[in-house]
């Protein structure tokens, strides 16, 4: 099909704050990993699927278990399971420790405002 334009795992945006590669950015609706290290306004590749390991809130009563769903805290740029006002981007594919510095999250590659 013509109109076709690409898989869509991976996409080009603009990064709204300087982020390294393999951490993660709030563009509008679309939550992405970095691919390279990006200054603020630059240019680059994040992939919106797949499953990675992301900096995590810690602390007393952060843990989560497999398959809890996994916010983005865009204020403190980590993962959590707290709602609140941050974004959904994916579910845990692996339980998670208080203390653990990481968590390994699925994204969901959905855009939900």
């Amino acid at each position: 099909m013509k109109n076709y334009v690409q898989k869509g795992e991976t996409l080009t945006l603009t990064a709204p704050y300087a982020v390294s590669s393999g951490g993660g950015a709030l563009v509008g609706s679309v939550f992405g990993v970095a691919a390279n290290d990006y200054g603020n306004g630059e240019e680059g590749e994040f992939q919106v699927a797949g499953v990675f390991d992301l900096t995590r809130e810690t602390g007393a009563s952060t843990g989560f278990s497999q398959g809890a769903l996994i916010y983005w805290d865009n204020t403190n740029k980590r993962i959590t399971k707290t709602v609140g006002t941050n974004k959904l981007i994916g579910v845990a594919v692996k339980a998670a420790a208080d203390g653990d510095a990481t968590g390994r999250v699925r994204l969901n590659g959905a855009f939900i405002a």
